[in-house]
């Protein structure tokens, strides 16, 4: 009678522990924007194209002369999983704006070091409204390096967003949640509203920086709060000047 009493405890501890998987399989993948940082009662969630990367002279590279050289061009291509933002197919923005290359760099290493590289646009990227996500195409050649994002806040303060690791092969879509931390908005300053992107960085892991390391980047996105924008009365004056 024990026996049987025990294995029916067995029997379900094993079901208990499948279905807290399904459960924790359910939270896995991408950041929800609807509940990161909220704190309005209303919400307009749009997802916006940041940069496409056709154009590699708007873009520069960077890594310390010592350790290495780094430069980048303009390619070919992109991935096929990507699709296309429902607004910009709606207005005819997707069908007139060109999207057939992506952002490659090149880095030659000098010796093993812990290095990194610096790619930046030639100003920063402005996201409109409160930014929640954001996502951005990526080729890591499965190295254990990682890829930093760059963001600046309207008062000046400069933070780091980390994407994570690069160690997969092919296109992979790596999404970032803004953390509250960063200062988006502040009722002190109606006019300052949002971040800006200022450059993404690659910090190297030792083991890997030998021979050369290419990464591509395609598709920079943000999904973002614009309630405090559009919601804005049409004959109401901008706190601008």
């Amino acid at each position: 009678m024990k026996r049987v009493f025990l294995l029916f405890c067995i029997v379900l501890l094993g079901i208990g522990s499948f279905t807290f998987a399904q459960e924790g399989n359910l939270v896995v993948g991408e950041p929800n924007a609807e509940n990161i940082g909220i704190d309005a009662a209303q919400q307009k969630l749009k997802e916006v194209s940041i940069s496409k990367f056709e154009d590699a002279g708007f873009w520069r590279v960077a890594m310390p002369l010592d350790y290495g050289l780094a430069n980048i061009r303009r390619l070919s291509g992109g991935p096929l999983d990507k699709e296309q933002i429902e607004d910009e197919v709606e207005i005819g923005i997707a069908e007139s704006e060109q999207d057939k290359y992506v952002l490659g760099a090149k880095i030659e290493y000098f010796k093993r070091a812990m290095s990194h590289v610096q790619i930046s646009p030639a100003r920063p990227l402005a996201i409109e409204g409160i930014c929640k996500t954001v996502s951005m195409w990526v080729v890591g050649r499965n190295q254990k390096h990682t890829l930093i994002m760059l963001v600046e806040d309207h008062f000046g303060n400069y933070a780091e967003v980390v994407m994570g690791s690069l160690n997969f092969t092919g296109w992979k879509k790596m999404t970032v949640a803004i953390p509250p931390s960063i200062i988006q908005q502040d009722y002190h300053y109606g006019n300052r509203i949002g971040i800006k992107v200022t450059g993404f960085r690659v910090d190297f892991n030792l083991e890997d920086t030998f021979g050369s390391y290419y990464i591509y980047m395609d598709d920079l996105r943000a999904v973002t709060d614009l309630f405090p924008e559009e919601a804005r009365d049409v004959d109401d004056m901008q706190d601008n000047w």
